[in-house]
């Protein structure tokens, strides 16, 4: 173990939905840590603004990296394309997805099955094809995003809730098979974090207020409080963890009974 066992120096790092959100967060982070930094997107144009942006500090270590988690091919592309750049994968981060409210009623199979092949198979499709790289070399660390609707519910996102439960179960599968191939698998459960795809149902609405009645830290996390916990499951020192779902959510999914009204419940800036 390294003096620094949260130094990424000389790893190399897949994100997926690294251009935006939690993901770029995420890329920020390595980059800070030291890492080399592969961001995947669909939008090519994002790519470009997050990769440009991380280049002024990182240097040649950020590469965008175009990739379709719904499309085996596209994925199969966008891993060889890493490993032709940098040589190697250490770490993968299934950060890619998207999110719907509407009530079950007026969810389509459709809807359902789109959810699911972006978050669950999408997630399935890059473990695999990154896991045979880590599992040549040295090994590596998988970390699939998964969600507070993972392990309570969230009303009227059924397909998500179910595709980021589904996420919890691959994550103890993969894990529980991989590690004979020194392959760490764990997930990160994230909690209520305002970003450009969902604040607009969480801040300064009825619904994040109930949110945030809910969290006994009386508040919406930053995107930034779930990239370090990314950079501890990637680094040397989760050395001895897998198969982990890793709360970071404010306290927001083991809140029993509290009180609903909190007086120092605020919103977020």
């Amino acid at each position: 173990m390294s003096k620094d066992s949260f130094d990424l120096t000389g790893r190399v790092a897949f994100i997926t939905g690294g251009a935006s959100g939690l993901g770029l967060a995420t890329a920020e982070a390595f980059c800070a840590r030291g890492a080399s930094v592969a961001i995947g997107s669909r939008d090519e144009e994002k790519i470009e603004a997050a990769t440009s942006d991380l280049r002024e500090r990182a240097g040649d270590r950020v590469e965008g990296v175009p990739i379709d988690v719904t499309d085996d091919a596209k994925v199969a592309l966008a891993i060889d394309a890493t490993v032709q750049r940098f040589g190697r994968i250490d770490v993968l981060v299934n950060s890619a997805g998207y999110t719907v409210r509407k009530p079950a009623f007026e969810m389509t199979g459709d809807d359902f099955n789109r959810m699911y092949d972006t978050h669950l198979t999408g997630s399935f499709r890059c473990a695999k094809c990154a896991a045979r790289v880590m599992a040549d070399g040295d090994g590596g660390s998988i970390i699939n995003v998964a969600s507070v609707s993972s392990v309570v519910d969230v009303i009227e996102v059924a397909p998500y809730a179910a595709a980021k439960s589904a996420v919890m179960a691959l994550t103890r599968s993969l894990a529980n098979e991989w590690a004979r191939h020194r392959v760490r698998v764990n997930a990160l459960i994230a909690g209520f974090v305002p970003t450009d795809l969902n604040r607009h149902l969480i801040v300064g609405t009825d619904r994040g207020r109930r949110v945030l009645e809910h969290t006994p830290m009386a508040r919406f996390g930053e995107a930034r409080e779930v990239a370090s916990a990314a950079v501890f499951l990637a680094s040397e020192a989760s050395s001895f963890v897998t198969g982990h779902g890793l709360a970071v959510d404010g306290g927001f999914s083991s809140c029993g009974v509290g009180d609903s009204v909190a007086p120092w419940v605020g919103e977020a800036p």
